[in-house]
């Protein structure tokens, strides 16, 4: 399932309740207050694969409490996870206070009372949060304990895998079929777990299948960075990740591509998307061909060719058509004025 709302279509006086009950509908019974003067404005999308929800918040600057009478009140028994995208947070629980910028992420237990808000201010805050049930984790409670109301860092590690799995899910995981979803769910609980116990150094307690998942998980993330460098090979990449050529082709077996395969069609995306860019239109398409691992125009052609049914010239041609139609079809409209023809 999947949802998103705005409070922009409210009047401005019902905005902030609306935001409330939607809190505390998708993620707990929370107090929340703003922190500014000016008027509030919150939206909100929500994707639930099934044992893990995946939110999107963005609102002015808040602040939140959960007390215990709250959790007395409902208590979804779960740990919240959120990415900071935009802002400047402050969290403590459990006695531990900690200061979130671009890029940290943050954890709570639900079962706790905690107190959060933003640090001096009045900037938009953008997150995407993580909800995952306590008993679906394969770690002991008291060692993740010692992870609550800390500042993780989501640009290294398995913290900058977990991340960026969020950031993509949040993006694209509504254009995914239900058994799609599905699969995310179980990936979305491993790589959680796998990124726990790696700020605990705890790793070798997850099971073989989490651990598969989360060094599969570092692979995308490596071949993704990667793209443009012409010696990514299913041999650099085993290299790079400590096993063999062997092992990494086990782990793309339950894929509907090899390893060569995915490198191949990363990068052709990546180019055909560089190739639509109405800011890149100066660029050769030879140039942005190199940019992605292809050096060869030729080989690049052909593959874009097999790939998309049109050369690499032609999709640029179609898009530049597409620019100039939405262009003059705007100017029609800005002529035209909202009470017919301007004179």
């Amino acid at each position: 399932m999947w949802a998103k709302a705005s409070s922009a279509a409210l009047p401005a006086g019902d905005r902030f309740e609306w935001f409330s009950d939607l809190v505390t509908r998708e993620l707990a019974p929370i107090a929340i207050r703003p922190e500014s003067g000016d008027t509030f404005h919150g939206d909100a999308a929500v994707l639930d694969l099934g044992r893990v929800q995946v939110s999107t918040f963005s609102y002015t600057p808040l602040r939140s409490r959960r007390t215990p009478a709250l959790i007395r009140q409902s208590d979804p028994e779960q740990y919240h996870l959120a990415l900071l995208v935009r802002g400047t947070t402050w969290f403590s629980q459990q006695r531990n206070e900690c200061l979130q910028s671009v890029g940290d992420m943050v954890m709570w237990d639900t079962s706790r009372p905690f107190d959060s808000g933003t640090k001096h201010s009045t900037e938009p805050i953008n997150a995407v949060v993580i909800q995952v049930p306590k008993q679906a984790l394969p770690l002991r409670q008291d060692r993740i304990d010692r992870l609550l109301s800390q500042t993780l860092s989501g640009d290294r590690g398995m913290g900058a895998v977990l991340a960026g799995f969020l950031r993509t899910v949040s993006a694209h995981g509504p254009d995914c079929a239900p058994h799609e979803r599905s699969r995310l769910d179980q990936v979305a609980l491993d790589l959680f777990s796998a990124c726990l116990a790696a700020h605990l150094d705890i790793c070798d307690q997850l099971s073989g299948e989490a651990r598969a998942e989360a060094l599969l998980a570092r692979i995308d993330a490596f071949i993704d960075h990667n793209l443009g460098d012409t010696e990514l090979t299913p041999g650099a990449i085993a290299a790079h990740h400590h096993i063999s050529v062997r092992r990494l082709h086990q782990l793309f077996a339950g894929r509907d591509e090899t390893v060569a395969a995915t490198i191949r069609r990363r990068r052709l995306e990546r180019c055909r998307a560089d190739l639509a860019r109405p800011e890149l239109l100066g660029h050769p398409v030879h140039a942005i061909a190199a940019r992605w691992g292809y050096p060869n125009p030729a080989v690049f052609s052909r593959a874009f060719r097999a790939a998309y049914g049109a050369s690499p010239t032609d999709h640029r041609g179609q898009a530049v058509h597409r620019w100039r139609a939405r262009s003059v079809k705007g100017a029609c409209a800005d002529d035209q004025g909202p009470n017919g023809p301007r004179s």
